[in-house]
């Protein structure tokens, strides 16, 4: 059965080292959550999760970090995993149409801390959540994406994952009866991409808090299905339909997908990425004017316009999910970042006089390679009647053109700054590079606070 290969793999990575190519791609994952995450601390739905669990902070040795609290393991991951997805910074692993450090870090920070982990013992953690999850996400789609959020389901299995190398190291086990009881937990319906409802970052913290859960029960005794991957009745058949299992363990412990992730270069729905890297290429290309752009038209892959097809949004989370927004936004501003979702942003005339010039055309080519591709080509015809094309065949960001360190240090800063003010977050970046010399308990994410700036 598939979940015994990967609990045999969880299980062995206690015992095995990180190579350092795996050991830096793991703390660059671990430093763009943090990213995501701080500024998620300001908004909702974290916000309302700190006063719905009000009663419950203070108890236990797991960080709400930027909050200055702590709480029980299971609810600081249900907190801190949906804030690191609220902002829409958050990473992605292409193939499972899947951001998978909301939920598998999420988790795993909250019982690193809780069983006073080394730091090492937590990027263990990471790269195996990271590994299972991927896998599991990538083998049931693209059909699983039409009604599923990958985040709210995939999601269960990397945090159980993290959570059993943290609870009980070297116990195959427990490691299968952690997955196995996750996945009948696993849910995140697409409907909650459609509204303004703040149900979509929900689907990332559930899903931590379900690992979290999972894991502890499984160290204690609680036992799963083994075969809830591949049953007749099990997760691919009941959310996907057709999986592919095929070759889903092959590799295993060779080669490591969180080394393959996509790192946020925009603050919106990653569908809407390479449609803005190949609008900001033609703008430094050939220098146009906003004013004298008579049409932008996209051609994507469907999933993109589904997902973040709408054509007048009201809300931030609305605009963070239009195409024609973002577009505009970046046509006029150079890029999408948090600024682009303030109200007065959103309300600017120029933003909204150049929406409607903004054709989406699903490209049947295009569609056929998602997800493995997220590509878009881009038209722009000026007033002149010149037309300008690009395709931009990957987004900035992805394995094929990474952030550099230097980038990613960059992010972080310009997110975590306003929050935790500038010596406080530059202090944790270094803490976070050295994280491998370290325990958890030495990064202090109990008492980090946002700034009163």
């Amino acid at each position: 059965m598939i979940l015994d290969t990967f609990a045999q793999y969880v299980a062995g990575r206690a015992g095995a080292e990180l190579a350092p190519a795996v050991l830096c791609a793991a703390k660059r994952a671990l430093i763009d959550w943090f990213a995501a995450l701080l500024p998620g601390t300001q908004t909702a739905p974290a916000l309302q999760l700190r006063r719905a669990h009000a009663e419950e902070l203070g108890s236990g040795r797991s960080s709400l970090p930027g909050a200055a609290a702590n709480a029980f393991p299971a609810t600081a991951a249900w907190i801190n995993g949906s804030t690191s997805h609220a902002v829409e910074f958050d990473d992605i692993f292409r193939d499972a149409v899947y951001h998978p450090g909301c939920p598998t870090i999420a988790a795993a920070l909250a019982l690193a801390e809780d069983r006073g982990a080394s730091g090492v013992d937590l990027l263990k953690a990471i790269v195996a959540g990271y590994e299972v999850s991927t896998r599991i996400g990538a083998a049931v789609q693209p059909a699983h994406y039409r009604f599923f959020h990958t985040t709210g389901t995939a999601g269960c299995f990397g945090a159980a994952a993290a959570g059993a190398l943290l609870t009980s190291p070297g116990a195959r086990d427990v490691a299968l009866n952690a997955m196995a009881t996750s996945a009948t937990f696993a849910s995140g319906l697409q409907q909650a991409f459609r509204s303004d409802a703040m149900t979509k970052a929900l689907h990332a913290g559930h899903a931590a808090a379900v690992g979290v859960r999972a894991a502890q029960g499984a160290a204690a005794g609680v036992t799963g299905v083994a075969d809830i991957l591949e049953g007749d009745a099990g997760f691919g058949a009941a959310l996907c339909a057709s999986p592919n299992w095929e070759g889903v363990t092959d590799g295993l412990g060779e080669r490591f997908n969180i080394e393959q992730i996509t790192q946020k270069n925009h603050g919106c729905c990653g569908h809407t990425f390479a449609a803005i890297d190949a609008l900001l290429e033609l703008q430094r290309e050939h220098g146009f004017a906003v004013p004298a752009i008579r049409a932008i038209t996209v051609r994507t892959y469907a999933a993109a316009l589904d997902v973040a097809g709408i054509r007048d949004p009201q809300t931030a989370f609305e605009a963070r999910f239009s195409l024609p927004y973002v577009m505009s936004h970046a046509a006029h501003y150079g890029s999408v970042r948090l600024s682009a979702f303030e109200p007065a942003r959103m309300a600017e005339a120029p933003l909204r006089a150049l929406m409607p010039k903004v054709e989406m055309i699903a490209d049947a080519q295009l569609t056929a390679a998602f997800p493995k591709q997220r590509a878009a080509r881009v038209a722009v015809t000026l007033d002149d009647a010149r037309t300008f094309e690009a395709f931009a065949p990957y987004r900035r960001g992805d394995p094929e053109a990474p952030l550099s360190d230097a980038e990613l240090d960059a992010k972080y800063v310009e997110l975590a700054e306003p929050v935790l003010g500038a010596q406080v977050a530059r202090a944790l970046l270094d803490k976070l590079w050295r994280i491998e010399e370290l325990r958890v308990a030495d990064l202090g994410l109990a008492k980090l606070a946002a700034s009163a700036r």
